[in-house]
């Protein structure tokens, strides 16, 4: 997971512009931020176990030669969960990789200091969607910041279901800042994009990076984009180490209610061998979206990271077709047609009428 971390400073960050000294973080930063994600990692599993009333968590705890370590959590096999995984690393170092001094050449000469905790979870029904969730600190000397987010993957669309995980993330949000969501959102579109594909890997939900007192919400690639031109509108804004630790939290804390809701209406739902082989291959565009796009898998595989935790998203099970195109007014292909392009789930009207002839909508 601290892969991820470094590796996503590689990228420009657009909009940020000449940056000015930051605040210093409280004396007790590295301890609050650990002390928040590992109690992240603890409530989920546990709201997971619950939830599946079968799995349970196996914990594996492991060091980084180069210092720090992490513990990471596996159930195989559940009732609900076929596979899923919750991790937690606090890691640290001297030397800073050239894609982070790139960017912020006032971090050179200082030790470094990476925590974070990640989750991916591949239930057995095709009725319940995948979920994906990071939040993430990072500091050096004077340069610190905070990133996250959660997505939700679906093999068949529930049009509520969009709306209700987005709803919850949305009110995370705007308990610290009403101005953060707008950005969220569609720099979650952007992020969770299969170029090749040309589609999101699901229907998003919030995804940020490098949020610093600079106030500038969004700083990722595509300076025209959706994301870029509501932040740009939106202008700096006030935010300090106090603020974006609050994100962090309502948005960690807020994820049982957005998914929890979801699995205890779907699990019930009765599958064939057509759902479950229609779940196995659009699985494919995750694992597709993982190693061919997701900068942290990329840059940790590329150096010498903890091989295991890594590729922990991965499904375990997963199929390709050649030339696959679902049948013309099923639900596979409403889902591959509405539900993996960016929606105004909250405003448009039309998403009704087009989900409902498809029992997609409650």
């Amino acid at each position: 997971m601290f892969k991820a971390l470094l590796a996503r400073g590689k990228n420009k960050l657009a909009g940020t512009g000449s940056a000015p000294a930051l605040e210093t973080p409280p004396a007790d930063s590295r301890a609050r931020a650990k002390a928040l994600l590992m109690g992240l990692q603890d409530s989920i599993c546990a709201g997971l176990e619950q939830l599946d009333g079968g799995g349970s968590f196996a914990e594996e705890s492991w060091v980084r030669p180069e210092g720090g370590g992490g513990r990471s959590r596996v159930m195989k096999g559940g009732r609900i969960f076929e596979q899923g995984g919750v991790n937690f690393s606090e890691v640290a170092g001297d030397q800073l990789p050239p894609s982070i001094l790139s960017q912020r050449p006032e971090a050179k000469g200082h030790r470094w200091f990476a925590t974070g905790t990640s989750m991916v979870l591949h239930p057995r029904n095709p009725y319940v969607p995948t979920v994906h969730l990071n939040y993430r600190y990072f500091e050096a000397g004077p340069v610190w910041w905070f990133g996250g987010g959660a997505d939700l993957t679906p093999y068949y669309p529930f049009l509520e279901d969009a709306k209700h995980f987005h709803r919850t993330l949305k009110g995370a949000c705007d308990s610290v800042n009403p101005a953060y969501y707008p950005v969220f959102k569609p720099w979650c579109d952007e992020y969770f994009y299969l170029k090749h594909r040309d589609e999101t890997r699901g229907v998003g939900g919030i995804f940020y990076d490098y949020q610093d007192p600079r106030g500038v919400i969004y700083k990722g690639q595509d300076p025209q984009g959706p994301a870029a031109q509501v932040s740009q509108a939106t202008g700096a804004i006030s935010q300090n180490w106090d603020q974006l630790f609050a994100l962090a939290s309502a948005c960690g804390h807020a994820f049982l209610p957005s998914y929890v809701p979801i699995v205890e209406k779907r699990n019930s739902t009765v599958y064939g061998d057509r759902e479950r082989q229609f779940q196995l291959y659009r699985r494919g565009r995750y694992v597709e979206f993982n190693l061919v796009f997701d900068r942290g898998t990329i840059f940790g595989l590329q150096t010498n990271g903890r091989t295991e935790s890594i590729l922990m998203s991965l499904p375990p099970l997963v199929r390709w077709e050649y030339g696959y195109k679902p049948e013309a007014g099923s639900r596979e292909e409403l889902l591959t047609s509405l539900f993996t392009r960016p929606q105004h789930w909250f405003d448009d009207a039309t998403l009704t009428d087009r989900c409902a002839p498809h029992q997609a909508v409650d």
